[in-house]
């Protein structure tokens, strides 16, 4: 096994790793300090450990695009990101409070405290939002309480920033959240919408008013599903004592149609704080879960719901260029002339934004390796080579992303790739001639054919071998 090693006392960029303070899921976090700095400083890097760490690989790297570009007293401070080519980290503000995980273990809490509880999530939520950022991960280790008050969210790996190319929707088509608070949009995996910030908030308030998981705990994408036709058992069956306008709140955060949610996370802050406010449906007094009929109905229109759309990552019109990247050794020469093609569009396109891709071939019938004989994880050094390639471009971080994907076939990859970024063009290299290319087909030759966009095949003449 292997990770990204960090040792204690050791010196980065300036910051001194002092302690180990927390191994999760996807990352591991310590304490640092650095001369120039005032207090403590949490360092975090990824966890990186086997072959199914694509997802930790990538995560990572959204949350190192979008943490820097985030202010305010709702998220913590970065003070310096590091880079996959050297050593990727994020020094960020030491957050002085705890996170609302002990309180869960505590619910069910007096309905007051839940309001103030969800009034400061929702707060938070408010500033996110209004920064074009969809946290997609609200759960209670994921907020923390400052000892002046305010909600803070941490662990942005699974976020989405609206006008920043989303790493996870093109590069995977899995749901993408924790289980119990996963939004119905999420598990139809749109990474869109602000509302499945809303209905993840409004799970965690089921959870602190009643003691209970309002979906349960869903092991399978099929038991995922059925928050998309399933309604939750009423609170106050479970605790008389709550209040009619907090059920009435919550049951509307956990609609799983969006458009019957709160529509923003500043109204529902606003009923938090002014439950004389809220308005009451037969909602606030429910008692019981929909009958037969109602519950097959609404399994049918989930049925019947067509596959979510891939989401634009901007409301701009900013063309969407996909260059397909061959990094193979020997074929060095297919890249340099990509590259020259790629200088070319960048500069004859206006506001070109390029996703650039390299899919390493797995297959299927060896187990797929994740490290090379010097232990390096072979997913971060061809993202490494994805990024060094592309550098002499000189685009901004905002025009430029980077993918690396795993896929038996190679062809399709590339054309599901495209065809959930909305791509305007895809550039894409042709390799040498040969009997067997003809007999098999070539990636080029497919993706030409079958491709929803323009598509531009760059070729170059191989080189001559010299003798010495």
């Amino acid at each position: 096994m292997s990770q990204i090693n960090v040792r204690i006392g050791e010196v980065i960029d300036g910051f001194t790793i002092e302690e180990k303070i927390h191994v999760g899921g996807m990352a591991i976090i310590y304490r640092a300090s650095h001369p120039d700095i005032e207090g403590r400083v949490i360092f975090k890097v990824p966890k990186i450990v086997d072959a199914d760490d694509a997802t930790v690989i990538v995560g990572f790297e959204m949350e190192m695009m979008i943490l820097p570009r985030l202010s305010g007293i709702h998220v913590p401070k970065v003070y310096a990101v590091g880079d996959y080519a050297r050593r990727p980290y994020i020094a960020m503000e030491y957050i002085d409070g705890e996170t609302l995980y002990p309180l869960f273990e505590k619910s069910p809490i007096p309905p007051e405290q839940v309001a103030a509880i969800g009034e400061k999530v929702a707060t938070a939520l408010v500033d996110l939002h209004r920064q074009k950022v969809i946290h997609h991960d609200i759960k209670p280790s994921n907020i923390m309480i400052r000892k002046t008050g305010e909600a803070v969210f941490i662990d942005f790996g699974l976020s989405r920033h609206l006008e920043m190319p989303d790493l996870l929707e093109a590069e995977f088509r899995l749901p993408m959240g924790t289980a119990p608070y996963i939004s119905p949009e999420q598990v139809r995996q749109n990474r869109g919408d602000p509302r499945s910030d809303i209905f993840s908030l409004g799970v965690l308030l089921y959870h602190l008013a009643t003691g209970e998981r309002p979906f349960g705990l869903p092991q399978s994408r099929q038991a995922l599903r059925t928050r998309l036709w399933r309604d939750p058992v009423p609170p106050r069956k479970i605790r008389p004592d709550i209040p009619p306008w907090l059920q009435e709140i919550i049951l509307r955060c956990v609609e799983p149609n969006p458009a019957k949610r709160y529509q923003t996370a500043a109204r529902l802050a606003f009923n938090l704080q002014h439950p004389d406010a809220v308005k009451l449906t037969e909602r606030a007094e429910r008692l019981k879960r929909s009958n037969l009929f109602l519950q097959l109905r609404a399994w049918l229109k989930a049925r019947a719901l067509p596959p979510a759309e891939p989401q634009p990552y901007s409301a701009t019109s900013d063309p969407i260029i996909v260059v397909c990247v061959d990094l193979s050794e020997g074929f060095e020469y297919l890249a340099e002339a990509l590259f020259t093609e790629t200088q070319r569009v960048v500069g004859s396109v206006a506001d070109a934004r390029l996703a650039c891709i390299n899919v390493m071939k797995l297959s299927a019938v060896f187990m797929h390796e994740a490290f090379d004989s010097e232990g390096r994880n072979k997913h971060v050094q061809r993202l490494v080579e994805l990024k060094e390639w592309a550098r002499p471009l000189g685009l901004d971080q905002g025009k430029l992303s980077f993918h690396v994907l795993e896929a038996m076939d190679i062809a399709e990859s590339l054309l599901d790739f495209a065809r959930t970024s909305h791509a305007d063009q895809i550039l894409i290299c042709a390799r040498g001639r040969s009997n067997l290319r003809r007999y098999l087909g070539s990636v080029s030759s497919e993706v030409v054919a079958r491709a929803h966009c323009t598509v531009t095949v760059v070729r170059a003449p191989e080189p001559t071998a010299t003798s010495s």
